[in-house]
């Protein structure tokens, strides 16, 4: 009697637990569709980091009576300070490209060199229009470093406390909720922004005849140019921490890899052959989806009752503007491409629109489709599976306490 008591009020307590988390954590927060890459400062904290950043530590507090011994001891502090605020060494890169710019002889080619990577190249004097041409990757270049600082300095300065101030303690939960706010403060900028820009064009309101009309467009106004350019650094930013694997690969990793690699060959092929208009349309329907995700996503770290409701709100969003508008495009390239405007290939005039740009136009198209539909039955997999039996593990997502684990230190672990 007495010990079969005590079991059954743990069984019970165990239970309780359970059910607890249950209804507290759902797997709408853990779906890792659209995610961007993690950045360096939500990599996972590795074991390995941990003893190098208490050794750093240790190695700071010794004594050090020799100038030498103080000069290492700067070092190491700025490498452990460079560890703990990831913003600070791109910061240093932009501050040091733009003050050369400002010292430089404004006729030289250095001046010159650093201003086409700060500034839009090619302004057709007497239009509103800009032009295209090489510099305009050392614009991408640049401003994909300049993304990896926005997004560490959010990060670390601003996204981080105000993850401490709503209570989210456990670290791994706290950079997922961190990567989401970040996507929140992107996403919901560059979808406005491009809905704006699309709205200055005949493409409002996802309009297709327009794409094939005036083609070939080889000249923007700055907002739109800075805008795709924009989307590209972003973009470029991205895969490099995908593909270097700074972050512990998902379950649909190869997926994840595929999306980007899709993604940079429509930017490149339509800006590069002109059909940036069709690609203007493709980024707004990824960015507005992607906001909606993200904020689903938080509202599940939060643990907020609203997660369930807004999580069907995102299916509709997804299922509208990464589903119907896009098989729209792709109905149009079908049927209007060819029809629509002049329809052959003139390397002097720059007119690409013909037999061999369609299959390209439409492949990249249906194939980001394909990986968006993959995505979308997993996603409906998760509300069937949460409306009819309640079961709410994603299990496309690693799970949280397991990469929580690798980076606790022993007394944390203790504490859990």
């Amino acid at each position: 009697m007495s010990s079969s008591a005590p079991n059954a009020a743990s069984k019970e307590k165990d239970q309780l637990s359970v059910d607890a988390r249950l209804q507290h954590s759902t797997s709408f927060g853990y779906i890792n569709v659209g995610d961007t890459s993690a950045s360096l400062s939500t990599m996972p904290t590795t074991k390995a980091s941990r003893r190098a950043s208490n050794a750093r530590l240790l190695e700071m507090q010794t004594n050090s009576e020799s100038d030498f011994a103080i000069a290492k001891k700067l070092i190491i502090g700025f490498r452990e300070l460079t560890y703990r605020q990831t913003w600070i060494l791109p910061l240093m890169v932009l501050l040091v490209a733009f003050l050369t710019f400002q010292l430089s002889n404004p006729s030289g080619e250095i001046h010159r060199f650093l201003e086409s990577m700060m500034v839009p190249s090619y302004y057709i004097e007497g239009t509103d229009q800009y032009g295209k041409g090489g510099n305009d990757f050392r614009f991408v270049a640049f401003y994909a470093i300049f993304f990896t600082f926005l997004r560490e300095f959010m990060m670390c300065c601003v996204l981080k406390p105000i993850s401490v101030y709503l209570g989210i303690k456990k670290e791994a939960k706290q950079k997922r909720f961190m990567e989401q706010t970040y996507s929140m403060f992107y996403y919901g900028l560059s979808g406005p922004i491009g809905l704006w820009i699309m709205s200055r064009t005949p493409l409002w309101f996802f309009e297709t005849t327009p794409f094939y009309i005036d083609y070939p467009h080889k000249t923007h106004e700055v907002y739109f140019k800075v805008f795709y350019l924009g989307q590209a650094a972003f973009w470029v930013q991205q895969s490099v921490v995908l593909i270097l694997q700074l972050e512990k690969p998902r379950k649909d990793f190869k997926e994840l890899v595929l999306h980007h690699i899709i993604t940079i060959a429509l930017i490149w092929c339509s800006y590069r052959f002109h059909f940036t208009w069709i690609g203007i349309e493709v980024f707004v329907t990824m960015d507005v989806s992607d906001f909606f995700l993200a904020i689903s996503k938080t509202l599940n770290y939060l643990d907020s009752s609203l997660t369930g409701p807004f999580f069907v709100l995102f299916i509709g969003v997804w299922v509208y503007l990464r589903h119907y508008i896009n098989l729209r495009i792709l109905w149009s390239i079908l049927t209007e491409f060819k029809t629509v405007g002049e329809w052959e290939l003139n390397w002097e005039t720059q007119q690409y629109k013909c037999w061999i740009s369609q299959p390209i136009t439409f492949g990249l198209i249906f194939a980001l489709q394909l990986v968006n539909f993959y995505w979308l039955v997993l996603i409906l997999r998760i509300l069937y599976r949460y409306v009819f039996s309640g079961d709410k593990k994603d299990e496309r997502s690693d799970d949280e306490d397991e990469g929580e684990g690798e980076g606790d230190s022993e007394e944390e672990k203790k504490n859990q």
